[in-house]
């Protein structure tokens, strides 16, 4: 009787052991989930090439989440940076204009104010080092991160970000 018992509280430690490693891949730190070069994809570009992808074999689009349209202006990307969310607000989408040599990254994301309290975090960016030589393009990046579980899209989000806030609204 005693064998069995302990048997199943080492299955039981197991599955507790199981369960924390499965939540913890879901909402891992504050690195990036995901980082790209370009824009995310409106849902509807996503569809459209979805759909071609299919007649042809492809199946879905990798490498770039989808976002409501209309939600990243290109134009203003020279004013500062954009956040948007993403997957029904599972994750936010840092999107930064500039050399495409040398790209402002993501690094982690914080919570300075928890939700009902300000809801409001802070992304830092990968430190380049002042001599880099970079080109003299200007193109978009993307840096994804998973949403922390401290802050809603019930509420605007304050998005603190290379020396600027950005609002993200409800979801």
């Amino acid at each position: 009787m005693a064998h069995s018992v302990r048997v199943r509280r080492a299955g039981l430690a197991a599955a507790a052991l199981a369960s924390v490693l499965l939540l913890t891949a879901c909402n891992p730190g504050g690195g990036p989930a995901e980082d790209y070069t370009g824009l995310p994809v409106s849902d509807e570009e996503a569809a459209v090439e979805g759909e071609a992808g299919e007649a042809e074999g492809e199946g879905e689009v990798e490498g770039e989440a989808e976002l409501p349209a209309g939600a990243i202006d290109e134009e203003a990307l020279g004013e500062g940076p954009q956040v948007v969310w993403l997957e029904q607000g599972g994750q936010l989408a840092l999107v930064i204009g500039g050399s495409s040599s040398c790209p402002s990254v993501g690094r982690e994301i914080r919570v300075l104010d928890k939700a009902g309290e300000g809801n409001r975090v802070a992304i830092d960016l990968v430190e380049r080092p002042d001599d880099e030589v970079c080109t003299m393009d200007f193109v978009p990046h993307t840096t994804v991160f998973w949403t922390p579980t401290e802050v809603t899209t019930t509420e605007e989000l304050l998005v603190e970000v290379a020396g600027t806030t950005v609002t993200v609204p409800i979801k």
